[in-house]
């Protein structure tokens, strides 16, 4: 009861609610239209003539000047050209669009070679794993054979000891040293 209270107090009446609203509003219009400079750099550019560009961009001289610079300082090279001009009128959603598009087309190229790499990974984790095996068959292997090996040792030494008992009862007299 008293929490509902305390909201009611905070944001009465869906004031906050209307602010978001509001908010979202102006982001989307200022998002989707395009921003007032703009509209100004469009002005000034109509208002003012420039000559026409005298550049050579296709020039055989400069092979490696695409933008006639060598010759001088042509820096609006390139501004009659037409596909140049298309691309710089696109609209803005058309813009997002085109980098929507080339976005999906780098994160399905990125899934793509995510994949061909968790692939990979699994077939060495399968082969590591299959060798990891052969390992712990040959280690399981290793083990049991020690183990007979200490069981044929400890019998053979209790043998010897026994035997060794018996040559004693008998009279023998081991003047050698022990090499165990």
């Amino acid at each position: 009861m008293r929490v509902h209270s305390q909201e009611q107090r905070l944001c009465p009446h869906g004031v906050l609610r209307w602010v978001l609203v509001w908010m979202c509003v102006c982001f989307l219009v200022f998002t989707v239209g395009p921003p007032s400079s703009w509209r100004l750099k469009e002005r000034a550019t109509t208002q003012f003539s420039c000559l026409p560009c005298h550049c050579s961009c296709s020039s055989l001289e400069y092979p490696l000047d695409p933008l006639g610079l060598v010759n001088g300082s042509n820096t609006d090279c390139g501004r009659h050209d037409p596909v140049l001009n298309e691309e710089m009128n696109k609209d803005l959603l058309t813009m997002l669009s085109e980098e929507l598009n080339l976005q999906k087309v780098v994160a399905n190229e990125t899934l793509e070679h995510t994949k061909r790499l968790i692939m990979d990974a699994r077939k060495s984790f399968s082969q590591y794993q299959k060798e990891a095996e052969k390992c712990n068959v040959g280690m399981e292997t290793c083990e049991a054979a020690r183990e007979r090996a200490e069981a044929e040792l400890t019998e053979e030494r209790r043998l010897t000891a026994l035997w060794e008992t018996r040559a004693r009862e008998y009279g023998w007299n081991n003047t050698r040293r022990k090499h165990f």
